[in-house]
């Protein structure tokens, strides 16, 4: 998935609908408002469908909003509503909609900015300066979660908040995995995979990231299920192309090879050793099929370079 959708989250009052109009005038890029969407399909406001139809009824529009622009909308700066990430299904669906920003407030900054402020169903109460903190307390760890990026919106101007955005648009996020025994590295079979302990390599992929400016992550396990796993992980966190050593598992993991064939990133299978001059069994790979590259017998070399084709396919 690439992100080409950019995805504003916050509690009310926390700048949502200005940053979004201020990026959409900077990127090119239409915006939406959920919730005017919603006003417009139900022709009313969302103070008369809480009024009339109750919260619960709210959330299901809204889900059931996020599952059709998941599927349609590309290109395109979303304001949501304030609750709409508390629900855990709508969490996964806002991360696979584009790149989750999170604009973190202070309550008593929301407080100022909404006091007298009748068009909020959840504010009309006796204290609401109290009604703000507790919500925005119960929400923080929905917002959390959610996000790909978190802002302190007390703490940046406007500008700056856009200008970040708009920065991390340009960056990937990459995902490194590797099998089994790629922690063993500097200790099985030197002659075949190099002194170069796992720690090293670990380095050596950090360095990339910081030299590319983008986020490269990396994952290790020795169980089949814990890559299948985080692999189909990697379709809801914004995982734009994915690097993976599957060690053994290459030969005969056909499970590992569908989970790979169900996510539509780039994606390249990377062998330290020359796989085409060893026994037999290593020269039949079942996961590239479904990877846009192989590469092999260039060291961890070959991993930088699987970084690079994935950072030239998405130009």
């Amino acid at each position: 998935m690439k992100h080409n959708n950019i995805i504003l989250t916050g509690f009310m009052g926390s700048g949502k609908t200005t940053v979004g109009l201020r990026l959409s005038y900077k990127l090119r890029m239409p915006v939406e408002d959920t919730d005017k969407l919603i006003e417009r399909r139900e022709g009313c406001s969302v103070t008369e469908i809480f009024a009339r139809k109750g919260e619960d009824c709210f959330r299901e529009l809204e889900t059931a909003l996020l599952r059709e622009l998941t599927a349609r909308k590309q290109g395109c700066i979303f304001s949501v509503g304030g609750g709409t990430p508390v629900r855990a299904e709508n969490r996964k669906l806002l991360r696979q909609l584009g790149k989750v920003v999170y604009l973190r407030v202070r309550p008593d900054t929301v407080y100022e900015r909404l006091k007298g402020d009748n068009t909020r169903p959840l504010l009309q109460c006796g204290n609401p300066r109290e009604r703000i903190r507790c919500l925005m307390e119960s929400r923080r760890e929905a917002y959390e979660s959610a996000a790909h990026l978190i802002l302190d919106g007390d703490d940046m101007s406007i500008e700056d908040i856009v200008e970040k955005i708009a920065e991390e648009m340009t960056k990937m996020k990459i995902l490194v995995i590797n099998g089994p025994n790629l922690n063993f590295l500097g200790i099985r079979e030197k002659s075949v995979y190099g002194t170069q302990d796992y720690q090293y390599l670990l380095d050596l992929i950090q360095k990339k990231a910081q030299e590319t400016g983008n986020y490269i992550t990396v994952f290790q396990s020795n169980h089949e299920g814990a890559i299948i796993d985080r692999i189909q992980e990697a379709y809801f966190d914004g995982t734009e192309g994915i690097v993976i050593n599957p060690g053994a598992y290459t030969h005969y993991s056909y499970a590992i090879r569908d989970a790979l064939a169900s996510i539509s990133v780039p994606k390249v299978e990377i062998h330290i050793s020359d796989i085409t001059k060893r026994e037999d069994f290593r020269k039949v790979s079942v996961t590239a099929p479904v990877c846009d590259r192989q590469i092999y017998g260039q060291g961890l070399e070959g991993y930088l370079q699987a970084v690079d084709f994935i950072l030239n396919r998405s130009k």
